[in-house]
């Protein structure tokens, strides 16, 4: 079976971490956290924002809580910012969406993690390939994206 590249960087770092492969396609994140045996809470999303043609920030958040788009432009001194595209997505970070990790990306990347992704012990992240996870702790993700900030976005 495929390694998820996300697997592989966090190998690379010596993280521990396990990769859950899911049965069937995920649509939902209460049927992703229910399969992985997990709360809603524990499931990060990582969401592509685009500041300007050339420029883009990673945000990390927890479960179906809602980036404060007010919070996140303040904080990034952007008064125009969009989510990125599919197309953009691919580009910036070679994961399609449903499988985007902050690990293993093409290029650097800003990454904002919200402090909700670290109120749990045990999280689960994207792989970099479509129904396929990795699972670890929260305190292992922010080592291994040592330049990520914590921030409060929600």
């Amino acid at each position: 079976m495929e390694v998820p590249p996300a697997s592989a960087a966090l190998k690379e770092l010596d993280i521990p971490h396990r990769i859950f492969r899911h049965e069937n396609p995920v649509t939902s994140i209460e049927q992703a956290a229910r399969e992985r045996g997990q709360r809603d809470s524990q499931i990060v999303r990582s969401i592509l924002f685009r500041l300007s043609e050339e420029e883009f920030v990673m945000v990390l958040i927890a479960g179906s809580a809602q980036v404060s788009w007010k919070i996140l432009r303040r904080r990034l001194g952007s008064s125009r910012m969009t989510m990125a595209t599919e197309d953009e997505v691919l580009a910036v970070t070679g994961y399609r969406i449903g499988a985007v990790s902050p690990l293993g990306l093409l290029n650097p990347l800003r990454v904002l993690v919200d402090e909700s992704v670290l109120r749990e012990e045990e999280i689960s992240i994207g792989s970099g390939i479509r129904d396929v996870a990795i699972i670890l702790k929260s305190t292992d993700l922010q080592q291994a994206l040592k330049n990520a900030e914590v921030v409060s976005l929600i």
